[in-house]
């Protein structure tokens, strides 16, 4: 369903119907996923009291904006939230009935549904009215000021947070920073979870939209269930760094704003970070004081009415208690005072405010030690951002909107990169420094451009804080997880059972959380606790980060694992299907001098590059086919995952040494993203003895993919470009074309390059434009393939040929075939032929050239620079306007052998004409290859050296 992907904004007025629709289409934009289909399906199959259903045909694949128009044209303005009211109620979402019936109101149309009253309310009119005309308006409660008070300062209070990278006093906005993380409200088993951390790519966001068809908002944490249950105590678990204490904030932020959690009138957080500070006594009274920060409460009066009150509880991982204490030891009172660890123990194990609610956020490395005094508990986990919230958060972090699709359109195009940000601190740790860079003089050319130099950043954020929570030498630790990380690559396993985990001496508790991430899962009659990196992508990076770290000795009582002979993970590499790709990679970008500095100021570990000869060795040998050997043939690169293990060392002379034996690049049939487009280009800049760049079938994909209509992205390539656009148009997109970068790399590379193929690449007439270039520059080049790009177009033959016109390069084959050119391609072609001697075969079958444009060619044909030998016109609209023109020109075109004519609508008199040059002396055709019917076979009287073939 496209509803929940883009957000549209309704159009505004002051009428009362547009008014009604704002605020039936903001109710529907709050609902979860899985919510909204229900509301869906309720509407076209519930009881609307009285009102017809929508037939469930036009409400399948209606999203927010499409079912807001629905209702509003079935019922009516006033009548369609009447309707949306029911259906909340209908669905045990009553927190989103209050909402939207106190919004209404608020906009002076309260309406009172039939034969139901709102709490709190008092009827107006005469009680012998008609029931028809009595309405039953709800007074919204006045608030106590102590009471508002409290909520204006918790807005003041919540509202920014700090940026860790700001500087002192800056901060920003919470609102304009947050976006919203997805939350799911089920246990995965071992298979999901595997699945879910080696998933990456299109695997992955397929993963990830399986999951948001069951998400549920912040709203529906304290919803009734489908039995009715309402939970009293929620624990929201997500793993380090995946945005709990940010959910935490904006929850509080949305109370105080009246957005969410209306059932509470007091909502208090506690942060258990700064819990462990507190040495001295404190009742819970005490820390309720402590979470106003507008000052003193009447807490008699707060606590009168302990349902009405919630707890945030946020980093329950991060208490260093045990609450291993007897019963007799806890609170019974809220102002009971007693040591921080039994009130806090107090409060979860409910001995006082047992009528209060609790929202408790923790690592699932703490989730038993919770679970042992919790009891009816409603679990949900924060799984990361979706693809949609991703680019919401670039958007948000990013001031300059230029800036923030710049930067997500190449972290999109990174498959390992872009699956690793939907755990918030990687996008923050990426727009951090894209920012930092956008401040700069080059812009995004000098920030990290692959992904070792993004995952090093994340490795000493996460080094950054270990430093302050372990006494043992981070090394040592380093050296450990990375020894956990290659044993999994070897054995292809990532989850690590417990005993592994601290057989690798892995075990601080202060530490491990941050590490890995725990998961229980159950087996047979008991739960079992499993470890796992955040992503494979992060377990590949430490497990390639083993082959550099020096051995100084702190790893002498670690098991035995893989040994330390790079040699033996490369053989296994082709055979590894999902794992050691990455490794790979990872190992290539840690051969980066400046990397590795910055890993040992950050890591205090020795880190070499002992292993460069081994990659280069390897990967000259992987590219040499058994037949190239055998046949002493120069080496081709085949793989694009080449390209990429250069691109991830950023090191140009690193990598001319490495192509130093390679003569050209053959990927044909890939599809490549704008990512992989880098990538290659980067290979082809640096690349001293290219002679052969042969891409067709390639695919050149752009913008972000879901800005494309194409269901299928994998199969088919997307160009995003308009059908009804106009050449003018298509030419100034010249400077975004996917092949711009290419071309740019062609331009500055001092490679002798003889042979470009792009056919079949479906480019359009804006790629010619950086084609052209490479022309004016390349007085090597002898072939060019372009056969096979319908939207080529005369526009794109005319910026061609103005490459062409300064002849820098000898050009011997021009493909042009199916590139839906006409007669006017024609004449700008032919306008050139007369600067192209060496031009010797011209294909421009299956063009709609028609007779005017063989005319044009004719002419061009016949001038004496011009030195085609073989000429394609097959399937071009030819008549017998043509044969005409081609029988002129054969006899004083010495230079023409072979000729094409094949699906032609020629007719008899047009064999007669072709006859007539053909007969001529001084023709010199040796091959003309036309599909000519049997009853023209007496027409034909041509020269004894003329070899016709079908």
């Amino acid at each position: 369903m496209g509803g929940r992907g883009s957000k549209e904004s309704a159009p505004s007025s002051s009428g009362p119907q547009d008014t009604a629709g704002d605020l039936l289409l903001q109710a529907l934009e709050d609902l979860s996923e899985i919510n909204f289909k229900k509301f869906r399906h309720t509407l076209a199959n519930g009881d609307l009291q009285g009102r017809s259903c929508i037939p469930w045909g036009r409400l399948e694949k209606a999203d927010w904006i499409d079912t807001k128009n629905l209702m509003m044209n079935s019922y009516g303005g006033e009548d369609a939230l009447d309707v949306a009211i029911i259906v909340f109620k209908h669905i045990h979402l009553l927190n989103a009935a209050d909402k939207l019936q106190e919004k209404r109101e608020k906009g002076g149309k309260a309406k009172q549904l039939p034969g139901s009253c709102w709490r709190g309310e008092a009827w107006e009119g005469s009680a012998a009215a008609c029931p028809a005309v009595r309405r039953c308006v709800k007074r919204p409660p006045t608030l106590p000021d102590y009471q508002r008070n409290y909520k204006k300062a918790i807005c003041q209070a919540y509202s920014h947070i700090k940026d860790q990278n700001a500087r002192v006093g800056d901060s920003v906005s919470l609102e304009s920073r947050y976006s919203k993380l997805l939350i799911v409200n089920k246990h995965r088993d071992e298979e999901e979870r595997e699945h879910e951390i080696m998933a990456m790519g299109q695997r992955h966001a397929e993963i990830m939209k399986e999951q948001a068809s069951s998400s549920i908002t912040v709203d529906d944490l304290f919803d009734p269930g489908p039995d009715g249950w309402t939970p009293k105590v929620v624990v929201l678990v997500g793993a380090a760094g995946m945005g709990k204490t940010m959910t935490a904030r904006k929850i509080m932020l949305d109370w105080a704003s009246d957005k969410v959690f209306a059932k509470f009138d007091y909502v208090f957080y506690i942060h258990c970070r700064e819990g462990n500070l507190l040495t001295r006594e404190a009742s819970m009274a005490e820390l309720i004081t402590q979470c106003c920060p507008s000052g003193s409460l009447p807490l008699d009066k707060v606590l009168e009415q302990p349902e009405k009150l919630l707890f945030v509880i946020d980093g329950f991982d991060e208490l260093r208690f045990s609450f291993h204490l007897p019963e007799p030891e806890l609170c019974s009172q809220p102002k009971e005072k007693s040591l921080v660890e039994i009130t806090l123990s107090s409060l979860f194990r409910r001995r006082f405010l047992p009528e209060s609610s609790l929202l408790i956020t923790t690592r699932p490395a703490a989730l038993r030690k919770l679970s042992r005094f919790l009891k009816c508990e409603r679990y949900a986990e924060i799984v990361g951002f979706s693809e949609v919230e991703r680019k919401e958060y670039f958007h948000k972090f990013f001031d300059n909107a230029e800036q923030a699709a710049a930067v997500f359109q190449f972290v999109r195009g990174n498959e390992a990169l872009f699956t690793m940000c939907l755990v918030p601190i990687v996008c923050w740790i990426v727009c951090t420094v894209m920012k930092k860079q956008f401040s700069g003089t080059r812009g995004l050319a000098q920030s990290p451009k692959t992904t070792t130099g993004i995952y090093i950043l994340y490795l000493s954020a996460l080094l950054q804080s270990l430093r302050g929570r372990l006494k043992p030498d981070v090394p040592a630790v380093l050296r450990s997880l990375c020894c956990l990380a290659v044993d999994g690559v070897w054995k292809q396993k990532v989850l690590f059972e417990e005993k592994e985990v601290h057989g690798y001496v892995l075990d601080q508790r202060q530490a491990l959380p941050l590490l890995l991430s725990e998961h229980v899962f159950q087996r047979d009659i008991s739960c079992v606790s499993t470890y796992s990196f955040i992503h494979l992508s992060f377990q590949e990076f430490f497990a390639a980060l083993f082959y550099l770290l020096e051995d100084e000795g702190e790893a002498q009582d670690l098991p035995a694992g893989p040994s330390r002979d790079v040699k033996k993970l490369l053989e296994s590499y082709s055979n590894s299907s999902n794992y050691l790709m990455l490794t790979v990679r990872f190992l290539f970008g840690l051969l980066n001098e400046d990397r590795r500095r910055e890993l040992e100021e950050k890591t205090g570990c020795k880190i070499t590059p002992r292993i460069t000869q081994e990659l280069l060795a390897w990967l000259q040998n992987s590219q040499k086919t058994a037949l190239a050997l055998l046949m002493q043939e120069p080496a081709v690169i085949r793989e694009l995952e080449i390209c990429h293990c250069l691109y991830e060392t950023q090191d140009e002379r690193l990598v001319a040494t490495a192509l130093d034996s390679f003569m050209g690049v053959n990927l044909r049939g890939l599809n490549l993203n704008r990512f992989d487009q880098m990538v290659l280009s980067f290979s082809v800049k640096n690349f001293p003895k290219l002679e052969s760049l042969d891409l067709g079938n390639c695919s050149f994909l752009r913008d972000d993919p879901e800005d494309c209509a194409d269901p299928q992205p994998a199969k088919k390539a997307r160009w995003c470009v308009r059908p009804q656009a106009t050449e003018r148009e298509k030419q100034e997109e010249g400077k975004e074309s996917p092949i711009h970068l290419l071309c740019q790399a062609l331009e500055k590379s001092g490679c002798k390059l003889t042979r470009l193929r792009f056919n079949r690449c479906q480019l359009t007439g804006a790629c010619c434009g950086a084609l052209a270039a490479i022309l004016s520059v390349k007085p090597s080049l002898t072939e060019l393939d372009l056969a096979g790009n319908e939207d080529l177009r005369d526009g794109g033959m005319k910026l061609l040929c103005e490459g062409l016109r300064c002849g820098a390069c000898p050009l011997q084959t021009l493909r042009l075939g199916c590139c839906n050119l006409t007669a006017a391609g024609c004449r700008d072609l032919a306008a050139v032929l007369g600067a192209m001697p060496s031009l010797a075969q011209l294909d421009l079958s299956d063009n709609p050239v028609e007779d005017g444009g063989v005319r044009a060619l004719c002419e061009a044909l016949a001038g004496p620079s011009c030195g085609v030998q073989k000429l394609w016109l097959w399937q071009c609209r030819l008549t017998e306007g043509s044969c005409g023109a081609l029988a002129t020109v054969l006899p004083v075109c010495p230079s023409l052998r072979e000729l094409h004519l094949g699906v032609n609508e020629l007719g008899d008199g047009g064999v007669r004409r072709l006859s007539e040059g053909l007969r001529d002396p001084a023709c010199r055709l040796q091959t003309l290859r036309t599909k000519v019917p049997l009853v023209w076979r007496g027409l034909w009287a041509p020269s004894p050296q003329l070899s016709r073939q079908p």
